[in-house]
């Protein structure tokens, strides 16, 4: 099946010791040492479930959801689009995914100016997307959504319906993907989380085929 795509697409962030996470989230620390027979070299790794480019489980949102390991991995992985919001100011509005001809189990992925901004360092005014249009592209029932940032809602807002939308039917978020040299398109997703028990997210390498 594979034989069909040309190029493999890295759309993950590098996981280091200066990785940018959301403020508040564990920063990563790795630790290397040689083993006890001094024969290899072993690595000690910390870091939270929502560092770098990662899925949000409906663990996140609710106690007792389906954790990052029960999640339906036929969502995470299939055909995908690719959907260029650079011109979107603020947020993805529900007007300008109405545009874009969505349909049932679709796998969206949403590129906007943070992923021309970079992923250096952290800023407050990202692109999220709108409660309005996390609600209609659940009641769509795509198969997972994901956006260039590390959170898909706004940054200090009280209002979690961007998460919320999405986890309360068991659609995955895919957060803090990196689209800086992806254009509007079809692609092959593949984003597979750590089988991490009832946890609320994981990180992930995240990839496309074209």
């Amino acid at each position: 099946m594979f034989n069909n795509y040309q190029t493999i697409i890295d759309i993950s962030l590098a996981l280091n010791e200066q990785t940018i996470i959301y403020p508040g989230n564990s920063p990563v620390k790795i630790e290397s040492f040689k083993s006890a027979s001094g024969l290899t070299y072993l690595s000690n790794i910390s870091l939270g479930t929502h560092t770098g480019t990662h899925i949000d489980a409906p663990r996140h949102i609710n106690e007792v959801g389906v954790g990052v390991d029960k999640l339906d991995l036929t969502n995470l992985i299939g055909p995908c689009r690719v959907l260029d919001f650079t011109k979107s100011i603020e947020s993805i509005k529900k007007e300008e995914l109405e545009a874009s001809n969505i349909q049932k189990g679709e796998r969206i992925l949403a590129k906007t100016q943070n992923s021309l901004r970079g992923f250096t360092t952290t800023y407050d005014d990202y692109i999220y997307l709108s409660a309005e249009g996390a609600k209609y592209l659940a009641e769509l029932q795509i198969s997972v959504f994901a956006i260039d940032y590390l959170s898909i809602k706004k940054r200090g807002s009280s209002d979690n319906r961007p998460h919320t939308e999405f986890l309360n039917v068991e659609i995955p978020i895919i957060e803090g993907v990196d689209l800086s040299k992806v254009e509007e398109g079809e692609y092959y997703l593949m984003a597979l989380p750590l089988k991490l028990t009832g946890l609320d997210g994981s990180p992930i390498r995240a990839v496309l085929l074209k």
